[in-house]
This record gives C-alpha cells, sequence and structure tokens, in this order.
C-alpha cells in the first residue's frame, strides 16, 4: 500500500471520529511513521519483533491542571509497516484495524490505560 493510500485510510478514520472527541483533540498530532524507530523499541522493551501498531505520546486530559500550558502538541504515531504486517497475518481489514487504533491511542489522550481498555473489552 502506498502511503498516500494509508494517510487517506487515516484522514477518514479520523473524519468518522464521534463530534465530541473530535472537539477535545486541540493540540494532538497525528503522525505516520513507516518502522518503529530503535529507541522506541529500546525505551519500550519491545524485543526484536516490536510489535507496536500506534503509540500516545503526551500528556493525558484528566492529568493537566491549571499550571499545563506551554507545551509540546501530544502526538499520536501509527506504524504504517508493522499494521500492514498484522493486517496481513491476521486477515484484517485495514481501514477497520487502524480506526481501531487510532480510537486506542485516543482513549490514552484521556486518560484510559491499556488495563482498562482490556476490562472494557476493547483493547
Amino acid at each position: 500500500m502506498t502511503r498516500k493510500e494509508f494517510e487517506k485510510i487515516v484522514k477518514k478514520a479520523l473524519k468518522e471520529l464521534p463530534k465530541e472527541f473530535k472537539d477535545k483533540l486541540q493540540n494532538v498530532g497525528i503522525v505516520i511513521e513507516e518502522n518503529l524507530d530503535m529507541d522506541t523499541v529500546k525505551t519500550l522493551n519491545l524485543g526484536a519483533r516490536g510489535r507496536l501498531l500506534g503509540l500516545y505520546k503526551g500528556v493525558p486530559l484528566e492529568d493537566r491542571t491549571h499550571y499545563y500550558g506551554m507545551v509540546l502538541p501530544d502526538k499520536i504515531t501509527l506504524y504504517k509497516q508493522n499494521i500492514e504486517r498484522e493486517c496481513e497475518a491476521e486477515g484484517l481489514d485495514i481501514r477497520q484495524e487502524v480506526k481501531h487504533i487510532i480510537q486506542h491511542e485516543i482513549a490514552h489522550h484521556f486518560g484510559i490505560s491499556d488495563e482498562r481498555l482490556e476490562d472494557l473489552g476493547v483493547y
């Protein structure tokens, strides 16, 4: 899949988000990377396979106080090649998977942990 095709899928997934979520995504950037960088693999202790599809970096909304300001935007990174490999290996629709990954990472922006997402059955 070309980068442009992948970008279209990401844009469509973002466009389909409920308005309540879109309104709270100010100062959040969505970035597409082809692959994981070695610093991220080491920092997150992912090992050789590096099976990470998306990553949220930032200050969750619930952790922000009146002192929050003058900070870089939060960032959601999508790892294109990992997503493509996962979808191919598992027989998943890439459009649905991208949508799911974006929603998962946005949940972290709202302060919802992986453990809580798993409890809710949306991991």
